[in-house]
């Protein structure tokens, strides 16, 4: 199988207690013929968790060991939490190390968390929404140290508002924006299932923005579960491969050294057992 889960968390994360080797043994089981893990590197954070970065050359030698003793490929990316007064500092950071791929994400603005909730005090939903959206934009127009954005409309996970999804139709000037500066920067997005798992029930971007991105042009595109735990890893890949096909998608990107492979979707479930 080809589809690796391209955005997995491991106890490397401040936010996730999940073993590298159980990863390793469930990937083995679905027949994978390698694995992505994708670890935090946030910059410009006012979470104490977040701000020591790993240590990576103590990280990448331990990865090289359990790739020799699991007898599985194992690729080395990693989930840039990206803010603009940091850009060069993440720049430097990531010409030192040699990941196999980056993903850039939105996990705070204007100096406020989304998980904490700060950000959205005294904004409307539409505001707050609005507002991350430029931030967003901001990071498309003036960076491209990375392969793919990460869960483009994260914001909706952690809005403390009663009904949190939004319409595309909505912000539709802007999104559009964003997804045309990604794809004339030769960048991509990916599909993050980890929505899947909680109340919203969506995947981030959802359906509207998904075929927004292809009818634009976009090609490059990776699916990730965003597990920050073991029983997470690989949820919904699959799914959405078929769903990326009934949508008018050809393939799949992966990656391997920051450079893009593109699979053909040639995947039939039931060929394979998982129907």
């Amino acid at each position: 199988m080809i589809y690796t889960d391209h955005h997995v968390h491991t106890r490397f994360s401040p936010d996730s207690s999940a073993d590298i080797e159980s990863y390793l043994l469930r990937a083995k089981a679905l027949g994978l013929t390698s694995v992505m893990f994708t670890d935090h590197a946030d910059f410009g954070t006012g979470d104490e968790l977040f701000k020591d970065l790993i240590d990576y050359e103590g990280y990448f030698n331990h990865m090289k060991t359990l790739e020799k003793a699991y007898g599985i490929p194992i690729r080395v990316g990693v989930e840039v939490g990206y803010e603009k007064n940091h850009r060069g500092a993440i720049d430097e950071f990531l010409h030192r190390f040699d990941f196999d791929f980056v993903i850039a994400s939105i996990h705070y603005g204007d100096g406020m968390d989304f998980y904490l909730g700060d950000f959205f005090y005294g904004k409307t939903q539409e505001e707050a929404y609005y507002r991350y959206f430029e931030i967003l934009l901001e990071m498309v127009e003036n960076f491209t140290n990375y392969e793919v954005v990460g869960h483009l409309d994260y914001i909706t996970r952690y809005g403390p508002f009663e009904q949190k999804k939004y319409r595309y139709r909505d912000f539709k000037e802007i999104i559009d924006e964003i997804l045309k500066g990604i794809i004339a920067r030769q960048r991509g997005i990916e599909v993050n299932t980890s929505g899947l798992r909680g109340l919203l029930g969506v995947t981030f971007p959802g359906e509207e923005v998904l075929r927004r991105y292809l009818e634009l042009g976009g090609r490059t595109i990776t699916i990730g579960s965003d597990a920050h735990f073991n029983e997470d890893y690989y949820a919904g890949v699959l799914d959405e491969v078929d769903r990326l096909k009934a949508l008018g998608y050809t393939g799949i990107s992966a990656f391997e050294k920051r450079k893009e492979k593109f699979y053909p979707i040639e995947f039939k479930r039931k060929s394979l057992g998982y129907e």
